[in-house]
C-alpha cells in the first residue's frame, strides 16, 4: 500500500500533507529481540509473523520479506513459518569494534504488501566470552639497573580483550619471583593494567638476567587467559673487584726454553661487565728487575712468556708479584703472587781434566802403578749430573776411584812393547741424563823397550844344500835372526860356536858375517870324502845384559857327477881284454858273463846301465842293461866262429854321463874246463867314525885281522892239501870259468854267477864287494868296505892285507 502512497505523493505538493500521513500510518512501530553472537546458522530468533500480528498463510502472497540496514543479511524469515532465523554467523566484536557503548544492535526492517505495512525490527547482539586476553608485544625488555632501590615501580604493557562487560580483563598474574611483584592499575575507561615493583635488590653478578611470565585473565565463564614475556636485563655497576683463582702459582718450566714459549696464562676474573670487566695485567713494584727482564707479562691475556734465555746454573726459581685491574669507573684490582721454578736440562757436558799423566814408562812397569789421574764434573744437577768415566776394553788398565770425582789410572796387566808399542787411551765421560751426555779426552801413553826379547831364528834348524867342488869363499845362505826389541836391544852379532871334526875346527870350513849372518865356505867339498856337517850359529843382542839363541846348522854337500864307472867284473889283471871259454855245448840262456861296473858317487849319478858298444854276433849273446849279465840267446851251431869278441860299455846317470868298456874275448872250446881254484871271502867293513875313535879303531881291526888270517892260513895249509878233483861231467845249465873262486869259511865252488849273488848281499848291506886276484894264483880275495869310501883307500887296504896274508903263508911253507 505504501507504494500507491508513493505515486500519489509524486502527482504533486498538493497531496503532501495526505503523503505524510499515509507514511506515518505505514511503519506502525519498532519491535526488539536479543541474539547471543556467534549462533549456528540457521537458528531461530523469534516467531517474527507470530510477533507482527500477521498470518503466516498469507506471507508468501504479500511477499514478505526482510532488510538488514547497512549490514550485511545476518538473519531472514521463513515465509512457511514465519519465524526470524539466522541466515549467517554473527561475530559481536566484528558488527561492533568499538567498545563505547556496551550495547551492539542489528536493525532489520520487515516488509509486506497488499496492504503495504513496514515493521522496524532492533535485533541485540549480546556478547560472548568467546576472546581470550591477549598483549599487543607478546616479550617486554626491561633494563634495570643492579643499584635500583627496593619499590621502584616499572610499567609494564597491558592486556587487551575483545569482549566486554565481564568477559572483558578483569585480572593480571605474575610468575614466582623473588625480586619482583606485581601491581594492578585500573584505567578510566575501566581497563586493567599492572605494574612491575621491585621487591629485593639485584645482584647482576648473582643473576644478570631475570625471565618473567605476566598472564591476563577476563572474567567470562569460562575463563580465559594471555600470557607475555618478561626479560628484565640487570644493568652492572662496577661493585667487584677481578680475582685470580689461586693466590699463589707454581709453575714448572724447563730451562733453555725457546724464548716466547708459554709459561704459564694467569686467568682473572671480575663479576662484573663491560667496561667494568675489562681488565689489564701488570708486574708490581716487587717483582725483580732481572725477574721481569727473563719473562714477558702480556697485560691483556695475562699470558707469561720466556722473553730471554734461561739458565738452570744461573738461577734456579723466579717470583714475581702480579696484579690486576678493570676498568670501570672507579678501577678495582686482584694480585697473585708466581713462583717459577727451572728444571734443570741435561745441557752441559761433562768435563775431564788430566790432571797427572806419566809418559813414557818402561814396558816393565809393575802393576798397580799409576799413570794417570783424572777429575771429572758436570754443571748440572740430579741424575743430569752424575757421571761416569770409561775407558776402552781389552786395554790392560783399570780405573780406581781415589776420592769423589778423582780417579786413578793403573796398569792391571803385564806391558809388552813388542806387541803394543803405544796406546791410545781414551777416557770417556757420560752422565746419567735423557738422553745422556758425553765428552772423551784421548791421551797417548808410550812404553819404552827393555832387553826383554832373545834373537829368534826364522827357523830351529836349518838345512842347507852345497854342490860338491863349490868355489871357496862361495855364499851358502844367510842366517838372519830378529830381536823385537829396539834400538841396541836388537842389535845383533852372530857367531859360530867352535867344533871340531877330525881335528879340523869349524871356522876353518866355514865363517859367519857377524853383522848380517852370511854363511860362507871356506874350502871345496868333495862329497865322496866329506858328505855332511853339523854345527851351532849363535845370535846374540847387544842389549845390557846381552841375550842370545842358536840354531843348528846342517851342511849337506851334494854330489855332482865327477868319478867314472870302475868295471870290477869279470876281473882283468892286464889291459881291459877278458878271455873266457865256454863250451860249445852252452844251452840257451846261459850265464856267459857277468859285467859289474861301480861309481862312488850318490845313488843317483851312480845307477849303472850296460850295453853292447860291439858284438860278434848280435844274434848270438844278449846283455841285460841292468844287471849287465851276458847270456847266450841260441845253441852255439858248427857255422859259428869259435872265437867271439864282446865290448860292453857302463854308462852312469849323471849329467853329463860318465863310462867305462870292457872286452870280453870268448873261446869255444869241446871239452869241459876243470875247476879246482879256490876263493876266500876276506870281508873288510869299515865303519866311519867320528873323531880320534876312528883311528883307534881302524888299529885295533887291522891287527886283530892280520893275526887271524895268519892263523886261518897256517891251519888250512896244514889239515888240507889240494887234490886233484875229478872233471866234472859238462852240463848245459852253467858255464864254468876257468878262475873259479873259493869262499873264504866255505868249500863252495862258484862260478861268476856265485860272484854276483855274493855282490848282491853284500850291496844290500851298503858296502861294496871288491874282487882282487892272489899274486901266486888265481885265488881272490873278496873284500866287503862300506859303500861310500873312496875306492882308492879301499885298494890300498886290500892290497896290504893281501900282502900280509901272502907273507905269512910263504913263512908257514
Amino acid at each position: 500500500m505504501a507504494e500507491p502512497v508513493k505515486r500519489l505523493c509524486r502527482t504533486g505538493y498538493v497531496f503532501l500533507f495526505l503523503c505524510l500521513f499515509a507514511t506515518w500510518s505505514v511503519v506502525l512501530s519498532v519491535t526488539p529481540y536479543s541474539v547471543p553472537e556467534e549462533m549456528e546458522e540457521g537458528s531461530v530468533v523469534a516467531n517474527l509473523a507470530a510477533d507482527l500480528g500477521l498470518e503466516v498463510k498469507t506471507l508468501k502472497t504479500r511477499r514478505m520479506r526482510v532488510d538488514v540496514v547497512a549490514n550485511k543479511k545476518y538473519l531472514d524469515i521463513n515465509k512457511d513459518t514465519g519465524e526470524l532465523y539466522i541466515l549467517e554467523r554473527i561475530d559481536r566484536e566484528f558488527l561492533c569494534p568499538s567498545k563505547t557503548s556496551s550495547h551492539c544492535m542489528l536493525k532489520l526492517d520487515a516488509t509486506i504488501e497488499n496492504p503495504v505495512r513496514m515493521f522496524n525490527i532492533e535485533v541485540e547482539i549480546t556478547d560472548i566470552n568467546d576472546n581470550a586476553p591477549h598483549f599487543r608485544r607478546g616479550t617486554m625488555h626491561l633494563d634495570i639497573s643492579e643499584s635500583s632501590p627496593v619499590g621502584e615501580r616499572f610499567s609494564l604493557n597491558n592486556a587487551v580483550d575483545p569482549d566486554v562487560g565481564t568477559n572483558s580483563v578483569k585480572n593480571y598474574h605474575l610468575s614466582a619471583s623473588e625480586n619482583f611483584a606485581i601491581e594492578i592499575q585500573t584505567g578510566r575507561d575501566g581497563s586493567k593494567f599492572a605494574d612491575l615493583i621491585l621487591k629485593k635488590a639485584l645482584d647482576r653478578e648473582q643473576r644478570a638476567v631475570h625471565n618473567l611470565i605476566l598472564t591476563a585473565v577476563d572474567g567470562g565463564v569460562p575463563t580465559r587467559t594471555g600470557t607475555a614475556s618478561i626479560i628484565v636485563r640487570v644493568l652492572d655497576v662496577n661493585d667487584n673487584a677481578p680475582s685470580f683463582d689461586k693466590d699463589q702459582y707454581v709453575v714448572d718450566v724447563m730451562e733453555n726454553s725457546p724464548i716466547g714459549s708459554l709459561v704459564i696464562k694467569l686467568n682473572a676474573t671480575d663479576l662484573d661487565e663491560g667496561s667494568n670487566s675489562d681488565m689489564t695485567y701488570a708486574y708490581s713494584l716487587y717483582t725483580s728487575e732481572r725477574t721481569q727482564m727473563m719473562f714477558k707479562l702480556n697485560p691483556e691475556n695475562g699470558e707469561i712468556r720466556v722473553k730471554e734465555m734461561i739458565n738452570y746454573e744461573d738461577l734456579k726459581m723466579y717470583e714475581m708479584e702480579v696484579i690486576v685491574s678493570d676498568k670501570g669507573p672507579t678501577s678495582l684490582s686482584g694480585q697473585c703472587r708466581v713462583t717459577i721454578q727451572v728444571t734443570d736440562m741435561n745441557d752441559n757436558h761433562p768435563e775431564i781434566s788430566i790432571k797427572s799423566f806419566q809418559s813414557p814408562v818402561k814396558e816393565n812397569v809393575a802393576t798397580d802403578t799409576v799413570i794417570a789421574v783424572v777429575s771429572v764434573s758436570d754443571k748440572d744437577s740430579g741424575d743430569n749430573g752424575q757421571v761416569d768415566l770409561h775407558i776402552p776394553e781389552n786395554m790392560p788398565f783399570k780405573l780406581r776411584e781415589s776420592s769423589d770425582n778423582y780417579y786413578e789410572l793403573v796398569v792391571s796387566e803385564p806391558l809388552d812393547r813388542e806387541k803394543v808399542p803405544e796406546y791410545e787411551i781414551t777416557f770417556t765421560v757420560t752422565d746419567r741424563g735423557s738422553p745422556p751426555l758425553s765428552d772423551n779426552e784421548t791421551m797417548t801413553l808410550e812404553l819404552l823397550d827393555v832387553n826383554d826379547n832373545v834373537p829368534q831364528f826364522s827357523q830351529s834348524f836349518y838345512t842347507i844344500r852345497v854342490m860338491e867342488n863349490n868355489a871357496p869363499s862361495s855364499l851358502l845362505s844367510s842366517l838372519t835372526a830378529f830381536d823385537p826389541d829396539l834400538h841396541e836391544n836388537q842389535y845383533l852379532v852372530y857367531f859360530i860356536i867352535e867344533k871340531e871334526i877330525a881335528n879340523t875346527s869349524m871356522s876353518m870350513l866355514f865363517s859367519i858375517n857377524p853383522e848380517n849372518g852370511n854363511l860362507y865356505a871356506l874350502k871345496t867339498f868333495d862329497y865322496e870324502i866329506e858328505k855332511e856337517f853339523l854345527f851351532h850359529i849363535e845370535a846374540r843382542d847387544s842389549g845390557s845384559p846381552p841375550l842370545s839363541s842358536n840354531v843348528t846348522v846342517h851342511i849337506i854337500v851334494v854330489d855332482q857327477n865327477d868319478n867314472a864307472p870302475v868295471i870290477v867284473s869279470p876281473w882283468r889283471a892286464h889291459g881291459s881284454v877278458v878271455e873266457e871259454k865256454i863250451p860249445r855245448s852252452t844251452d840257451k840262456g846261459s850265464l856267459v858273463a857277468k859285467v859289474i861296473a861301480l861309481d862312488t858317487d850318490s845313488v843317483h849319478n851312480s845307477r849303472i846301465t850296460y850295453q853292447f858298444l860291439q858284438v860278434t854276433d848280435a844274434s848270438l849273446f844278449s846283455l841285460d842293461q841292468y844287471n849287465g849279465e851276458i847270456r847266450t840267446m841260441r845253441m852255439f851251431s858248427y857255422k859259428d866262429s869259435r872265437h867271439h869278441r864282446l865290448v860292453v860299455v857302463a854308462k852312469d846317470n849323471g849329467e853329463p854321463a860318465l863310462s867305462a868298456t870292457v872286452t870280453i874275448k870268448l873261446l869255444t872250446v869241446e871239452t869241459d874246463v876243470k875247476a879246482y881254484s879256490d876263493m876266500t871271502e876276506m870281508p873288510l867293513e869299515y865303519d866311519i867314525f867320528s873323531d880320534i875313535n876312528l883311528y883307534l879303531v881302524i888299529g885295533l881291526a887291522s891287527v886283530s885281522f892280520l893275526l887271524l888270517i895268519t892263523i886261518l892260513v897256517t891251519i888250512v895249509l896244514k889239515c888240507q892239501k889240494p887234490k886233484p878233483s875229478k872233471s866234472a861231467p859238462p852240463s848245459r845249465n852253467s858255464v864254468i870259468s876257468e878262475r873259479n873262486s873259493t869262499i873264504a869259511d866255505s868249500t863252495l865252488v862258484s862260478n861268476d854267477a856265485y860272484w854276483y849273488s855274493l855282490f848282491l848281499a853284500e850291496t844290500r848291506k851298503g858296502k861294496l864287494v871288491v874282487r882282487q886276484p892272489v899274486p901266486k894264483g888265481s885265488r881272490y880275495i873278496v873284500s866287503s868296505i862300506p859303500r861310500g869310501t873312496g875306492l882308492s883307500e879301499t885298494s890300498d887296504s886290500a892290497a896290504s892285507t893281501l900282502q900280509a896274508s901272502t907273507t905269512s903263508s910263504n913263512s908257514s911253507k
